[in-house]
């Protein structure tokens, strides 16, 4: 193997050759903290304009800003960090990407592959402690191409199941001149080998007199192809929580989310339904609740990319997209349902959202309002984890993909502020809104120095109950008692005001629109405190 030298006559670092290979991928934008195991890489960083570093404040915060990025651009969301805290920091977001599948790379700096034995100031084991939320984890050494393995580490990433891949990056091989080794092309395995059984699948239909289809966040790359699907069918929809938007949320043939914090009209037509079509689903327990009921009277048909396991009637493992084109291409003709779509209208009809009597403002009048104030804008919403994550599901009319951005799998308090910074990252041009719990926005609110810093006009909708709301709930209605989930919090204007920042309280519904209108039009950042009644229940 030789030795490369760049135009200028310099001999190639191993550093110099990932950040090209990185502009060869179309990568222009890397959320990062710098350390000493990866200072050759932001060395590489400085001297090209192809890629904009964005320096977060927490490692953590730098994996949930380029999941938003993913989940909003569509392309894999790209972390550098260093080794020992650095990494480790950042396995609750390589988590969170893995359980909802959000395509990210992330460069790990370690410590020098010439040293690993005994006591070494910032080691850890980074392949051990990624390989189970990873779809793979890489380790750079002396016999491997970094070009190589940062494309195998890309199309990883963004193919099949989509996830979170790590690059472990000794110090030492980073800063070595680079030597190029054979660089084998990267394959993607198709579904070639599938048997698509659309024939079974339309006598499943012919035979069904109360199909369902069921929107999983596994297809929000078929949008499209799910609405032309529906209507030659003539079915109603349901959705999980990262299937919102997908399927338009304004249909009439939209019932709404199922689950255990879902809507009744959607509930309901999955208890009634005959024949339940899966699409991109992975039936977690939040969807199915308790399986033994799920769907009762249904066969049950799932078309996903991976095996899901289950006891189905028909399980089509292939590309949602590349199906829904053959299956609708067929131009086979549906028998119509009438009596079943006007029963999915009287559950409709049946079901008003009840609205929260009390002296305070309530969750739902605050996300309703501000649903029917920004729909203009059709906005990306971002949320954290809670109440108010499942009130925004339940109030927005969301109808497009990847306008709802949530933490599905995992969970994760802390997200939705820096996924917002990443949302906006990948779409200036949109207004983004990052509504989060007062507990919520604790966790990385140190991120406001980046909204700062890098002017995010991202606009923060503080739902301030005073209480974890989620768990309290839980706690009154499972032990009958609150612990330690009542919460002393800081004046959040204040703290806007300590990083320059544009922000507003709201205690009353005659302030909400004034609030909303001189935040959305402020250019920077800005922040909404919303004082809301501290026993609202979901």
């Amino acid at each position: 193997m030789a030795n490369l030298i760049s135009p200028d006559k310099t001999l190639l670092t191993s550093a110099s050759v990932l950040v090209k290979a990185l502009v060869e991928l179309g990568i222009d934008t890397i959320f990062g903290y710098p350390g000493a195991s990866v200072l050759s890489i932001y060395n590489e960083l400085s001297k090209t304009e192809s890629i904009k570093h964005i320096l977060v404040r927490h490692e953590q915060a730098a994996v949930h800003a380029a999941e938003g990025y993913a989940r909003v651009s569509g392309r894999p969301g790209i972390v550098l960090v260093t080794s020992g805290p650095g990494f480790t920091n950042t396995l609750t977001g390589i988590a969170n990407a893995y359980a909802d599948s959000t395509p990210l790379i992330v460069l790990a700096g370690d410590v020098s592959s010439l040293n690993k034995q005994g006591k070494v100031f910032q080691n850890v084991e980074i392949s051990s402690l990624a390989a189970s939320c990873t779809k793979h984890c890489y380790r750079y050494t002396e016999k491997d191409d970094i070009r190589d393995i940062i494309r195998r580490a890309y199309f990883t990433a963004n193919s099949g199941k989509k996830g979170p891949v790590v690059i472990a990056l000794p110090r030492n091989l980073l800063e070595a001149e680079y030597f190029a080794g054979k660089t084998n092309a990267v394959k993607i395995q198709d579904n070639n080998e599938t048997i698509y059984n659309t024939q079974r699948l339309r006598e499943l239909l012919r035979i069904s007199k109360r199909p369902l289809v069921l929107i999983g966040g596994g297809c929000v790359d078929a949008s499209d192809e799910i609405e032309k699907f529906v209507s030659q069918i003539q079915s109603p929809v349901v959705s999980t929580l990262m299937g919102i938007g997908i399927y338009p949320s304004e249909n009439d043939l939209y019932l709404g989310m199922i689950g255990l914090n879902g809507t009744q009209p959607a509930n309901s037509a999955l208890n009634e339904c005959d024949l339940l079509i899966a699409l991109g689903v992975s039936f977690s327990n939040r969807s199915v609740c308790n399986g033994d009921n799920f769907a009762l009277n249904a066969k049950i048909v799932s078309i996903n990319i991976e095996d899901c396991p289950g006891n189905y009637e028909l399980v089509i493992k292939a590309d949602i997209k590349e199906f829904l084109t053959g299956f609708i291409s067929e131009n086979a003709e549906s028998d119509l349902k009438e009596d079943w779509l006007v029963r999915a209208d009287a559950l409709k009809d049946e079901f008003i959202l009840s609205e929260y009597v009390s002296d305070s403002l309530h969750s739902s009048y605050v996300l309703e309002t501000i649903s029917e104030y920004t729909k203009y804008y059709e906005p990306v919403v971002v949320t954290d984890v809670g109440q108010h994550q499942m009130l925004t599901a339940q109030y927005f009319n969301f109808n497009k993909p990847q306008k709802f951005i949530t933490s599905g799998g995992l969970g994760t308090m802390g997200f939705g502020l820096p996924a917002a910074i990443g949302a906006h990252i990948a779409n200036p041009g949109n207004l983004i809104l990052n509504i989060t719990g007062d507990g919520s926005f604790q966790m990385n609110l140190q991120e406001l120095a980046t909204c700062r810093e890098h002017n995010i006009p991202i606009k923060i909708i503080i739902m301030n109950n005073g209480y974890l709301g989620m768990v309290r709930q839980m706690q009154e209605k499972i032990y009958h008692n609150r612990y330690q989930v009542e919460m002393i919090n800081p004046d959040f204007t204040k703290i806007a005001e300590a990083y320059d920042l544009f922000a507003i309280r709201v205690k009353t519904k005659e302030e909400l629109i004034p609030a909303l209108e001189r935040a959305i039009k402020h250019e920077g950042t800005a922040i909404i405190d919303v004082a809301i009644d501290s026993f609202e229940n979901i």
